[in-house]
């Protein structure tokens, strides 16, 4: 599938998946966790260029040289995050800084996200396009979060998130220019062990990983959904209902330094 472009030829937006974790409680890789056949990190990304072509860019960390050989098969970016350890807004910041020049936008996905599909992200872009200056995320479990698609006027604050925090506090700042849309997949975790046997668990050609029965869903804070502090804004542009341990760093990669105020370090390879 091409690119997504708007009408001038520049890319509409880019995909972040966000796959820099450690899997502590897992107790191996989870982005190499083998979810109906496949690395669960590997449905992320063909969900992704799905609907975003090659504008995907993957942030890895921890386990970055296991991960990195079926990176390089699907074609997408990468940005390694070398201060994982500290949090997911390392993560962030990583991407946000690798990010090609004339981005517009972009959308946030968890690299463990793997129930979410191509149809959910198709809806969320649905959803943002058209409507200026808006940030679009998906609600699940009654609170906003990623899947997210944030305008380039988000990209500062997005880069200057610290610690464990995520987006929570982006969204919630700028809850009356945000657009809703239903996406239950997006709750679908990848934690433990049970998570993993929950997810095997579905069997059938026709059945989704989201329709597993009673999976307990985002057991963690999952980049922003932190309940947003006050009564719930009001929907912006008319109410609409959106329902439907040694760093070897692979050859081609450089180094790019943030501010240095906040030294964090990452490097970044996009395919030929």
């Amino acid at each position: 599938m091409a690119d997504p472009t708007s009408a001038s030829g520049a890319p509409e937006f880019h995909v972040l998946v966000l796959a820099a974790g450690a899997s502590t409680r897992l107790g191996s890789p989870k982005q190499l966790a083998r979810v109906r056949g496949r690395p669960a990190l590997q449905i992320v990304v063909e969900t992704a260029a799905a609907v975003a072509g090659q504008s995907v860019t993957v942030v890895v960390g921890a386990h970055a040289a296991e991960i990195m050989p079926m990176l390089a098969r699907k074609g997408v970016s990468t940005a390694v995050n070398r201060r994982w350890d500290e949090g997911l807004g390392t993560s962030l910041r990583a991407g946000i800084a690798a990010l090609p020049s004339a981005c517009q936008a972009v959308l946030v996905l968890l690299g463990d996200q793997v129930a979410v599909t191509p149809d959910d992200l198709r809806r969320l872009a649905a959803a943002w396009k058209g409507q200026e200056g808006v940030i679009a995320a998906a609600v699940y479990q009654g609170r906003p979060g990623v899947p997210a698609i944030f305008p380039r006027w988000c990209f500062a604050e997005l880069s200057q998130i610290k610690g464990d925090q995520g987006a929570k506090h982006v969204l919630g700042r700028h809850a009356s220019r945000l657009v809703q849309v239903p996406m239950p997949n997006a709750s679908v975790d990848l934690d433990t062990p049970e998570d993993l046997a929950r997810l095997n668990a579905v069997q059938g050609p026709d059945k989704e990983i989201g329709d597993i029965p009673n999976f307990p869903g985002a057991g963690k804070e999952k980049l922003g959904m932190s309940p947003i502090s006050g009564p719930d804004p009001e929907p912006p542009h008319g109410g609409r209902d959106w329902s439907e341990a040694t760093w070897l760093l692979p050859a081609g990669l450089e180094l790019v330094d943030d501010e240095a105020e906040d030294d964090t370090h990452a490097a970044h390879h996009r395919p030929e």
